[in-house]
C-alpha cells in the first residue's frame, strides 16, 4: 500500500508540471494578409490510411475534399494520400474525389460554408441550406450521395468495373498478384495544379492531388505509419517540395477553413517565428456521445495539459493535426541565424511531364530506398515505436526547436472517436504501450532530453509515458483493500484518528479539482463520472496490457505490432452508443478482468458490511470505514458492468462465458484470502 501511495504521489507531482503556467494563443489572420498578401508559402498535406475496410474510402474521400477546400491559394496546396493497404478500392475513391472536387470546391468558396467535408456538411446542413441556392445545394448533395453510393458499392463488391478502369491509367497498376503486403510502389498524380486543364467548373485552379502506395515486400519491415510518412516526405519533394508539411489522420476532416492561415501566423511571426518547428492542433472527435460514455473526449488534455506544455517549450507532436517545417523533418537543428526560404516549394517544382515525375517518385517509395541512409535516424519520422509521433517531436525539441499549441474556438479538425469499449481499450493500449516503450528506450525523456529541454517539459512528456505502469498501483488498489475489508483487516488509519486527514484531503480535493477541470473544459457532470469509470477500466486493461506487451518485447517474445482502430460499427452497436449503453458482446480477456474486479468488490462490500454489523458498528466501523468507502465507490462505478452481466439481454451484454470465468477468478481470490 505504501508503494502504491508513493507512486500516486510521484505521478501527481508529474501531472502538476503542466498546470502551473498554461499558455493560450490567438492568431490574427487579418494581419497575416496585410503583411504578406498572397505571397504565402506552399503547403503539402499528408493523409495516411491503411485498410479500406477499417477506414472506408468514402470516409477518406470526405477528409481529402475538406483539405482541398481551404481558404488558401489552391495552386499552393498539394494533398497526398498514403495508402498502406495498396488497395485499388482506395485509389478508386481518390479518382472519384478528383472529379467531384471540380464541383465541390467552387460551391464551398462561393457560399463560404463550414465544415468543408461534404459528409459532415450535408449531415448537419439543415440549418445552413437557406444560405445557399436551394437548387444548387440539392444538385451538389445529389452528386455527393451518388458518388458515395458508387464508392461503397465498389468496396462491397471488392472490385472496380472494367469500364471505370479505362478512365484512368492508374487503375492498371493493379493486377491479380498484388496484395496489401506485396506490391510495387504506386504513385499517381490525379490532379496537377501546374496543368492548365486542372481547373474546376468555374475555370479556377485545383490543388494538386496525389495517391501513393509505397512498395511492400514480405521480407522488408515497412515500419507502419512512420514508414508511410517518410515515403511521403520523399515523394512530395519531387512533386511540390513545399516548405510546410501538414499531416492528418484519414478520418480527421478539416473543420476550420482558416486552419492553414492560423498556423502560418506562428511560422511567419517576426519575433518568434524562426524558433517554431511545428504547430500542433488538438485532436477532437465529432461523434462523442452526450455524456462521453467511453471517456474519449480528451477535453482536459486538450484544454489544460497541452496548453501547459506550451509554456515549457511546446506541446508534443501527437501524429495528426500538425504543421511542420519540412526542414526540421529532414533533421535540421535550430540556430539563431536561421532564415527559412518560404519560396522553396515554388522554385523547386519540376517542369517534367507527369509520367517522368511519377517514375522518379516511385523510386523514392521503394522499400529498399532507406537502407544504408540516415532516414528514421537523423532524417524523417522515427521508427521502432507504434507512437512514432511522440519520439519524433521529442527529437525536434532536443534539436533546439520550440513548438506551439493552437486551440481555436472552432476546432480545426474533427475525427472519428471509438464507439465501442473494445475500440477504446485497443486505442489506449496502443498509446500506452507505445509511450511506455519510449520510457524504456534510449529516448527516455529524462535521459534523452537532459540538458536540452526544461525539467518541467520532460515531466510533461511523462504524464503519458507513465500511463502504463499506473496500472500496477491501480490494480493493487482495487483488489487488496477490498479483500482486506472482507477479512476484517484495516489498511488505513481509523476514521477518528488525525492520521486519516491526509487521505480524506487527497480523496476530496483530487476529485473536486478533477471535476472542476472537466466542467471547465466542456464536460458534463455525468460525462466526468463516466470518465472516472473509464479511467479505472483503461488502467486495469489497456495500460496493464501495455506493460505486459513491453515486457514481452524486452524478453524477445514478441515484436512491434500496429493495429488500426476500426472506424466503423454495425447498426446495433451504433444505436447502443447513441443510447449510452456500454458495448461488450465478445469474450475478450479484458472483459474478464473488468467483470472479475467488479464482482470481487461487490462480494467484498457485502461481506465487509456483514462483518461490521455482526461485530458491532462501534467496534469495526472506525477501522474499516475508509475501505468501505473505497469498495463502495468501486461498486457504484461498476453498476453498468453488473447490468451487462445479469440484467441486459441485448447482443452487447457481457457473454455468459465471461461472467462464468470472472466468477471463477473471484472464487480463487477468496480461497487465496482464506488460505
Amino acid at each position: 500500500m505504501l508503494a502504491a501511495e508513493l507512486w500516486y504521489a510521484a505521478y501527481w507531482v508529474v501531472t502538476q508540471s503542466v498546470r502551473w503556467s498554461p499558455v493560450r494563443r490567438r492568431p490574427f489572420i487579418d494581419r497575416l494578409a496585410a503583411r504578406h498578401g498572397e505571397t504565402l508559402p506552399c503547403v503539402d498535406i499528408f493523409v495516411c490510411t491503411a485498410d479500406p475496410y477499417s477506414e472506408p474510402p468514402s470516409l477518406v474521400v470526405s477528409t481529402i475534399l475538406s483539405l482541398m477546400a481551404y481558404n488558401y491559394p489552391p495552386e499552393k496546396l498539394s494533398v497526398y494520400l498514403s495508402d498502406d493497404g495498396g488497395s485499388i478500392l482506395t485509389f478508386y475513391g481518390m479518382w472519384e474525389a478528383s472529379l467531384f472536387a471540380k464541383h465541390w470546391l467552387p460551391f464551398c468558396k462561393r457560399y463560404n460554408i463550414e465544415p468543408r467535408s461534404p459528409a459532415a456538411y450535408f449531415s448537419e446542413s439543415d440549418g445552413h441550406q437557406e444560405l445557399c441556392n436551394p437548387k444548387e445545394w440539392s444538385l451538389i448533395k445529389d452528386m455527393f450521395d451518388k458518388m458515395t453510393e458508387r464508392i461503397d458499392t465498389v468496396v462491397m463488391s471488392g472490385k472496380v468495373p472494367e469500364e471505370i478502369k479505362a478512365s484512368h491509367k492508374g487503375f492498371y497498376e493493379w493486377n491479380q498478384e498484388i496484395t496489401s503486403k506485396n506490391h510495387q510502389p504506386i504513385v499517381q498524380i490525379l490532379i496537377d495544379s501546374k496543368d492548365q486543364n486542372a481547373v474546376d467548373n468555374e475555370g479556377k485552379v485545383l490543388p494538386t492531388l496525389v495517391y501513393m502506395a509505397r512498395e511492400k515486400r514480405p521480407q522488408h519491415h515497412h515500419n507502419f505509419k512512420a514508414g508511410a510518412m517518410n515515403a511521403l516526405i520523399r515523394v512530395s519533394s519531387v512533386i511540390s517540395n513545399s516548405p510546410i508539411i501538414m499531416n492528418v489522420d484519414c478520418d480527421m476532416y478539416s473543420n476550420n477553413n482558416d486552419a492553414v492561415r492560423d498556423a502560418l501566423c506562428f511560422f511567419l511571426d517576426e519575433e518568434m517565428g524562426h524558433k517554431i518547428g511545428f504547430v500542433q492542433y488538438p485532436q477532437n472527435y465529432y461523434n462523442l456521445s452526450k455524456n462521453n460514455i467511453y471517456g474519449n473526449s480528451l477535453h482536459v488534455i486538450n484544454e489544460v495539459e497541452m496548453g501547459g506544455m506550451d509554456s515549457l517549450g511546446g506541446p508534443m507532436y501527437i501524429g495528426t493535426g500538425c504543421f511542420h517545417r519540412r526542414e526540421i523533418l529532414c533533421g535540421r537543428k535550430f540556430t539563431e541565424d536561421y532564415q527559412e526560404d518560404w519560396n522553396a516549394g515554388i522554385k523547386d517544382k519540376l517542369q517534367e511531364s507527369i509520367d517522368e515525375t511519377e517514375e522518379k517518385a516511385k523510386s523514392l517509395a521503394a522499400c529498399t530506398y532507406e537502407h544504408g541512409t540516415q532516414w528514421a535516424d537523423e532524417i524523417g519520422v522515427k521508427y521502432g515505436c507504434v507512437v512514432e509521433d511522440v519520439n519524433t517531436g521529442l527529437a525536434i525539441h532536443c534539436r533546439g526547436w520550440d513548438s506551439v499549441y493552437n486551440n481555436p474556438k472552432r476546432p480545426a479538425f474533427m475525427g472519428v472517436g471509438p464507439t465501442t469499449l473494445a475500440q477504446t481499450i485497443l486505442q489506449h493500449k496502443r498509446w500506452s504501450e507505445g509511450i511506455f516503450s519510449i520510457f524504456l528506450s534510449k529516448y527516455n525523456v529524462f535521459l534523452f532530453a537532459h540538458g536540452k529541454t526544461k525539467l518541467r517539459h520532460q515531466m510533461g512528456y511523462h504524464i503519458y509515458g507513465l500511463w502504463a505502469p499506473n496500472s500496477l498501483a491501480t490494480l493493487y488498489y482495487v483488489i487488496i483493500p477490498s479483500l482486506a475489508l472482507l477479512k476484517g483487516t484495516s489498511l488505513f488509519p481509523e476514521i477518528t484518528s488525525p492520521w486519516i486527514a491526509p487521505f480524506v484531503y487527497v480523496f476530496c480535493v483530487k476529485n473536486m479539482y478533477s471535476l472542476y477541470e472537466a466542467l471547465l473544459s466542456g464536460d458534463t457532470l455525468k460525462g466526468w463520472w463516466n470518465g472516472q469509470r473509464m479511467w479505472l477500466v483503461k488502467r486495469i486493461t489497456s495500460y496493464l496490457f501495455g506493460v505486459l506487451d513491453n515486457l514481452r518485447k524486452l524478453l524477445g517474445l514478441s515484436k512491434i505490432n500496429f493495429v488500426v482502430t476500426p472506424k466503423v460499427s454495425d447498426e446495433d452497436e451504433s444505436k447502443r452508443y447513441e443510447q449510452e449503453i456500454m458495448e461488450f458482446g465478445s469474450s475478450d480477456p479484458e472483459y474478464v478482468i473488468i467483470a472479475a474486479i467488479a464482482l470481487l468488490n461487490l462480494v467484498c462490500l457485502m461481506g465487509g458490511l456483514s462483518k461490521v454489523m455482526k461485530g458491532g458498528w462501534n467496534v469495526h466501523l472506525d477501522a474499516l470505514f475508509p475501505q468501505l468507502i473505497l469498495c463502495g465507490m468501486l461498486v457504484i462505478t461498476s453498476i453498468p458492468f453488473y447490468e451487462a452481466m445479469f440484467l441486459r439481454k441485448d447482443k452487447g451484454r457481457i457473454p455468459f462465458p465471461v461472467t462464468l470465468a470472472s466468477i471463477g477468478f473471484v472464487m480463487l481470490a477468496l480461497l487465496a484470502k482464506i488460505v
